[in-house]
């Protein structure tokens, strides 16, 4: 067997001759020839890298025919793959002939090859396939097959984990050991194999690292398999990781948020705890503590509940969403968290800051706050500044955030609110915000004479469904969209909080679910009671019984 001592740099022709003697080294003669041309084949595959990185990848292949055969076949040498850090290099090899934007058929078929072969040297499972031909040389150092290439694996993911950590270590020094060329490399290596267990450090390296660079370093492909992987629950990442990646990547965060509007709206909301633990469990309102992804989620649900002219399930959604994230604003343990305010930077601050106030105003105050909610609003819509429709609906939209000052609102005038011409102004804007032809202000008229005449109820403790039409019969039959709904709330807080409306609660909600088709309103504010009820410890039991009653008899029917 010839020894050779010295070979030509760059000499494509010696190597490939060497690579197709040896072929996958299954003869004692060719594995010891491979061995001892193994220290000076891995400092010519250095030298191709250090060539290779300064080129784009159709000057490479001209200037160096041969490079494709050669690095095809080291591959698949064990011998090769398994020496120092051969491997890597290889890797980095194969990534520089990657045509970032292929132009022809050859370029997208080049492409092909290469992820394959990417594939295989991370890959256990496509080594596996080999174990036969492999099986002699991997004996020899006393590993099985599955346990050696396992191995492999996690040295190289262990030491591209540490080239970036030592780089990262840098800070923002562009002329750090690892260029955004190469970073780039590596999620590209990465974009098939997302799912490999071992592989998971790296990944979570890659997201995390920033390297100085004015763009995104990593390959959109790989953004997108991370995320898909992640959204279908087939790998694991901790927080810091995933909101890092829907910061880097904006059409990530994107579906991530269609995903559980998706999710949330095929589902049956039975309870609001059930809606509150699936959004919890997307990580969206723990990453929306960043002001950029709150933002950006907050326009999502925007246009959601526009395309579908706002469903009761949408608006859900978003109160929900918004009281989770609130809590875990106000539970968050970090000594520099952005101030509530930054997340409606564009709103009226003291109107925002009124709205954000629930958790810590008392239930005796409720009624004052909500008066002095209503009074900031009126003038705020009122103003002659607001004059376009997309001003008005931003403002509405701010209130529909806090809905449940809303139902508050509504169960406060029924226990005989001391301002109720406040707290009505307040549900007839929410229902019907603009006033073009005087229609919040005939909505206010109606809700008031429907309003007055349940607080004349509230003292009988006898009642029918017919004593019920008097009040609200003539209004349900105007055919005002808004009006019903309204209408319909402050009738069903009358059912739930007034002794005489228990008797007759079923018969009615029956009754108003069959006349005005608003099942889902009405489960949806029956579902919204019972969180607050539930959620705040309010001793009503009674309430929560027919809640309950009410909530399985609506499920049939919506």
């Amino acid at each position: 067997m010839a020894q050779d001592t010295t070979v030509p740099k760059l000499n494509f022709e010696y190597w490939l001759d060497k690579a197709i003697k040896w072929g996958q080294a299954t003869t004692l003669e060719s594995q010891k020839d491979v061995c001892f041309h193994l220290p000076q084949l891995q400092e010519f595959l250095h030298q191709v890298y250090e060539t290779l990185k300064h080129m784009d990848s159709v000057l490479a292949i001209q200037q160096f025919p041969l490079i494709g055969q050669l690095l095809g076949r080291l591959c698949w040498n064990p011998f090769v793959v398994g020496y120092d850090e051969s491997q890597k290099i290889l890797m980095w090899c194969l990534c520089c002939l990657y045509s970032s934007e292929p132009q022809n058929p050859v370029e997208l078929k080049a492409n092909s090859w290469i992820r394959s072969l990417l594939c295989h040297l991370l890959s256990s499972s496509k080594w596996e396939s080999n174990e036969a031909e492999t099986s002699t040389f991997i004996s020899t150092l006393g590993y099985t097959s599955s346990d050696y290439y396992c191995q492999l694996i996690k040295n190289m993911v262990f030491s591209l984990v540490t080239e970036l950590g030592e780089n990262q270590f840098n800070g923002l020094n562009i002329q750090g050991r690892v260029s955004a060329s190469r970073v780039h490399a590596m999620s590209l290596i990465c974009h098939p194999l997302v799912t490999l267990p071992d592989l998971m450090p790296l990944l979570e390296t890659l997201l995390l690292y920033h390297g100085g660079a004015s763009k995104e370093i990593l390959s959109s492909e790989f953004l997108e398999a991370v995320n898909e992987a992640f959204l279908k629950k087939k790998i694991s990442l901790p927080e810091p990781t995933v909101f890092s990646l829907w910061l880097r990547h904006l059409p990530s965060l994107e579906k991530a948020t269609l995903c559980l509007l998706d999710q949330l709206v095929s589902i049956q909301m039975n309870s609001l705890e059930e809606v509150a633990c699936v959004i919890k469990d997307s990580l969206l309102p723990q990453a929306a503590s960043h002001p950029a992804i709150f933002r950006i989620v907050n326009e999502i649900f925007k246009n959601a509940l526009l395309e579908t002219d706002g469903t009761p399930e949408v608006m859900t959604i978003i109160q929900v969403f918004t009281q989770v994230f609130l809590q875990d604003h106000q539970n968050e343990n970090k000594q520099h968290k952005f101030p509530l305010k930054a997340y409606f930077p564009y709103h009226h601050q003291p109107l925002v800051t009124a709205l954000l106030r629930r958790p810590f105003v008392p239930a005796t105050h409720w009624s004052q706050h909500l008066k002095h909610i209503s009074d900031m609003l009126k003038a705020l819509v009122e103003d002659k500044n607001i004059s376009s429709l997309a001003d008005l609906f931003e403002i509405w939209f701010l209130v529909a955030h806090f809905g449940e000052w809303l139902d508050i609102a509504a169960e406060e005038l029924l226990k005989g609110a001391v301002e109720p011409d406040a707290l009505l102004w307040l549900l007839a804007f929410y229902y019907c915000p603009q006033n073009e032809n005087q229609q919040r202000t005939q909505t206010m008229v109606e809700a008031q004479a429907v309003y007055n005449h349940l607080m004349m109820l509230c003292s009988c403790t006898v009642l029918s469904v017919k004593d019920l039409e008097a009040a609200v019969y003539s209004i349900m039959d105007t055919g005002q969209y808004h009006n019903q709904y309204l209408v319909t709330h402050l009738l069903t807080n009358f059912l739930l909080f007034s002794s005489g409306g228990h008797m007759i609660a079923q018969e009615c909600i029956y009754h108003i679910t069959e006349t005005t088709a608003t099942s889902k309103e009405v489960r949806s504010l029956l579902i919204r009671t019972a969180y607050r009820i539930n959620h705040n410890g309010e001793k009503n039991q009674g309430a929560v019984k027919l809640l309950n009653e009410l909530l399985q008899k609506l499920t049939l029917k919506v």
